[in-house]
């Protein structure tokens, strides 16, 4: 637990960005044996979007948030000095954030990858903080984006239907303390179970016949759906009472439950473990499915949009998934 500050850290301007691409229920079940029905009682799912256009990738959707966010604002891209991108999907295994920096050019920034799946976007929110909170830098782009449809077994009906992909984005800057807006956060890891939910790596053949090296690739989505389940109905209303607890904020005061989008029933489970009125619990899973790390940054997006976020309103925001990890931040607005 920690929340020890120098300065204060706080989210000025927000963006996110889809594909075109719808993909609806009815239509996976003519590539699986399912139904919409089945999809939506389970999942809470009815479509989402993927992208489909094979010149486009996942820095064109994070460019795409990124802008929405300096556009807000007018910033110039130029008063960025870092940026984050929380992904597991790049488009190069040495990192993507590096070409998001040219794009949109921020050239005094620095940028680099964070991957930690569907908690990406709340531990690059934690890590953006710090930096700012410490007077390193002054303004932090970071980014929550995948792109797991590139990675899904069509023909795998127990994950085919989950994931969509979609970018987030949201532009922190440091303030006065007095002005902080991140109150707190837990982060947890239990590598114990990373099994339950990965894209593992593939071992393939020599690439010579002198060479006693492999070539290799990974493998599709896998998950253990119910030991997922499990872990998230237990683990995170844990950490958000904790983290709760050590800033002295009862339950009650809480305006807003952002969970990662990853199926209905979790939300309501821990919605209901916590007490937390269904009125205050932001989802947005029916249109676009499960998007990992873009999941908490393009509800977000979503909500400020439609004005539904006062000022001072408490929002609590966790992330849970593949590792397995799990976060809690607590943000007054």
């Amino acid at each position: 637990m920690t929340s020890i500050m120098f300065k204060g850290a706080k989210i000025i301007s927000t963006g996110s960005a889809i594909p075109s691409t719808k993909l609806s229920n009815h239509e996976i079940s003519e590539i699986v044996q399912t139904s919409d029905e089945w999809i939506f009682t389970r999942t809470g799912i009815k479509e989402r979007r993927v992208l489909q256009n094979l010149d486009q990738s996942i820095i064109d959707l994070a460019v795409a948030a990124s802008n929405k966010a300096l556009n807000k604002i007018s910033m110039d891209a130029n008063e960025i000095d870092l940026i984050i991108l929380a992904t597991s999907s790049p488009d190069d295994l040495f990192g993507s954030a590096s070409k998001i920096q040219s794009k949109i050019g921020a050239t005094n920034a620095v940028a680099f990858d964070l991957t930690a799946a569907c908690s990406g976007f709340v531990i690059a929110l934690v890590t953006a903080s710090q930096f700012l909170q410490t007077g390193s830098y002054r303004n932090v782009l970071i980014i929550g984006a995948d792109v797991l449809s590139k990675w899904t077994d069509w023909s795998d009906r127990s994950t085919c239907i989950l994931f969509g992909d979609a970018a987030g984005a949201a532009i922190l800057q440091s303030c006065d303390v007095n002005n902080n807006s991140v109150l707190g956060f837990q982060l947890n890891t239990n590598g114990n179970y990373s099994n339950h939910l990965s894209i593992a790596y593939k071992q393939g053949s020599y690439p010579h016949p002198k060479l006693n090296l492999y070539q290799g690739s990974f493998k599709y989505i896998a998950m253990n759906g119910k030991e997922v389940y499990k872990f998230a109905v237990f683990q995170v209303p844990l950490s958000i009472l904790n983290c709760l607890k050590s800033l002295n904020i009862s339950v009650t005061e809480v305006d807003w439950l952002l969970l990662h989008q990853a199926n209905e029933r979790i939300l309501s489970a821990i919605a209901d473990k916590l007490s937390i009125d269904s009125s205050k619990v932001i989802s947005n899973l029916d249109k676009y499915g499960n998007t990992s790390a873009a999941s908490i940054p393009l509800a977000l997006d979503e909500e400020l949009e439609q004005s539904k976020i006062s000022t001072n309103d408490i929002i609590v925001i966790a992330g849970f998934g593949a590792g397995l990890t799990w976060g809690t931040i607590v943000l007054r607005w």
